[in-house]
């Protein structure tokens, strides 16, 4: 990539936009798309063969707008579609997934505790993939996963320091360290919790169990800055938004992820 990457972004909706704003810092000048799969989320309430039939059409529709590397921003589709879009697809694509394994086995290599277990909070369908499960196995650790079904739909409706929500996340947490009393590394598995992370952070505190918390989506992000050469440029940062249903939400919603305006959004159609 002799001139500023084109780089992808894909979620089935709004939660990708975290991984984005931490690679804007990063690959500076770079040009990025960005598509929210608004019209057929949620992906963790589907089958493997369905998400990994929506992450090809997205990923194709991106290829198609001129994607250099494609970063899967959903840890849905990184567990259940990662190898078929790796497979199909000619350019780098990484996921969150083994970004966010790496970043919890470095934390647990500098941790004094003698336990090699972390916590992974993620969506229903990324825990019964025993995706981070498998890849903390790969590398020594011992993962016990979570399944937090009332996070997304609480962050969606904004609710980021509400009373209800943190008391589901002081629920979740309890009922976790009950099983994973040992673990010293969160692991955020869903690219929506970064906006919940200071409400963990006070839950862990009063709970009197602080933890080291690992961002995948940040993880991701560093990742993929890692596959892309340095490039001295003046461009400034290019992003094209698009989403499969309500442009109107995915802008206002979408800017809450992002810490930025999400503007404009084309609305495009990937069928059924």
């Amino acid at each position: 990539m002799a001139a500023p990457p084109t780089i992808a972004v894909f979620d089935s909706g709004f939660g990708g936009l975290t991984v984005l704003r931490e690679l804007l810092p990063l690959i500076p000048g770079a040009r990025y798309l960005y598509l929210g799969d608004t019209a057929r989320l949620p992906y963790g309430a589907k089958s493997q063969t369905t998400i990994a039939r929506y992450a090809l059409s997205s990923a194709a529709f991106l290829l198609a707008e001129g994607a250099q590397m494609l970063v899967v921003a959903c840890n849905t589709a990184s567990a259940l579609a990662l190898d078929e879009l790796q497979a199909a697809l000619p350019i780098p694509v990484i996921g969150v997934i083994e970004p966010g394994t790496q970043a919890a086995a470095a934390s647990a290599s500098r941790s004094n505790s003698a336990s090699a277990s972390v916590l992974v909070l993620a969506t229903a369908a990324t825990v019964t993939s025993k995706a981070y499960a498998r890849s903390c196995a790969a590398r020594g650790l011992h993962a016990f996963e979570k399944a937090c079904p009332l996070l997304v739909p609480l962050v969606e409706e904004g609710w980021i320091n509400h009373p209800v929500t943190a008391e589901v996340v002081r629920i979740y947490l309890t009922e976790a360290l009950e099983v994973a009393p040992d673990a010293r590394t969160l692991v955020l598995g869903c690219t929506h919790y970064p906006l919940l992370k200071p409400i963990l952070e006070r839950t862990l505190a009063d709970l009197d169990h602080p933890m080291y918390i690992v961002d995948s989506a940040s993880a991701a992000a560093r990742a993929a800055s890692s596959l892309v050469p340095r490039i001295s440029t003046n461009e400034p940062v290019s992003c094209r938004f698009f989403a499969t249903d309500s442009i109107e939400k995915f802008s206002r919603l979408g800017a809450k992820f992002l810490g930025r305006p999400v503007d404009p959004v084309t609305l495009v159609d990937l069928g059924e």
